[in-house]
């Protein structure tokens, strides 16, 4: 059976890569229902995975949602399902990249736009095209997008459908990091590693703390981080030793 998200673990690092070449990753119900699956062990993998990267196969990231297949009329497994399996996403205990190169464009902004980073090959290519289709957002561009570049700057691409490259985007602020083209995926998978060298507890906690609090005034979140943090990590005691070993070493 084809499979339409591969998975593959490395050292803690788990990638997702969606797995329609042909017809440029663009997301079908299948796509979903294989991202549900993946998700869903995740949740429960926090000891043997400390960081998610989606990425796409072939040429790009996503060309967005399946028109075809939309026109068709999909046959979703309940309302609302993909919103659904995107707020999973965002909601991972991990920390999850999405790492995109070529075309991003709508669905697939939708998906990218749920990760916490996006890292972006210098040839990617960013769109909202909703408009140009008489639709309106469903998957989360209205709320994300804002929140990650402003207000102003998303309505202006919701409401121009135009395609934004790469520096443009970092500019912005809607990707965190733009890599080289010719070794795109092994920078990714690089800058991915440092992150897991650091303490996963930490990286689940420090999301946690984001994400509970964000739309909270500044008296309020401050005081869901002093009363409501995780504490401290099982590995903060090997980590301070190890840190002290290496300076009394130097000194």
């Amino acid at each position: 059976m084809h499979a339409s998200v591969l998975r593959e673990d490395y050292e803690g690092l788990t990638i997702l890569q969606i797995n329609r070449p042909e017809k440029l990753n663009s997301l079908n119900v299948e796509v979903f229902q294989a991202l549900d699956h993946h998700l869903s062990a995740l949740e429960r993998e926090t000891d043997t995975v400390g960081l998610l990267v989606l990425r796409g196969a072939g040429a790009c990231f996503s060309a967005g949602h399946d028109l075809g297949d939309l026109a068709q009329g999909e046959q979703l497994p309940r309302p609302h399902f993909q919103s659904e399996v995107i707020e999973r996403l965002s909601k991972l205990p991990q920390p999850v990249i999405a790492a995109v190169h070529g075309h991003c464009y709508t669905g697939g902004l939708e998906l990218a736009l749920a990760a916490d980073l996006i890292v972006a090959s210098a040839n990617a290519r960013f769109a909202d095209t909703h408009a140009k289709w008489a639709l309106t957002p469903i998957w989360g561009m209205s709320q994300r997008l804002p929140r990650r570049i402003g207000q102003s700057q998303a309505l202006e691409l919701m409401l121009t459908c135009r395609t934004v490259l790469a520096p443009e985007a970092l500019a912005m602020g809607l990707v965190n990091r733009c890599f080289a083209d010719e070794d795109f995926f092994a920078q990714v998978q690089t800058y991915a590693l440092q992150i897991l060298a650091h303490s996963w507890f930490s990286h689940r906690a420090n999301k946690k703390l984001v994400v509970q609090t964000d739309g909270l005034s500044l008296d309020e979140g401050l005081a869901h981080e002093v009363y409501r943090h995780e504490g401290v990590g099982p590995d903060v005691h090997a980590r301070i030793a190890s840190f002290l070993q290496i300076k009394s070493s130097k000194s």
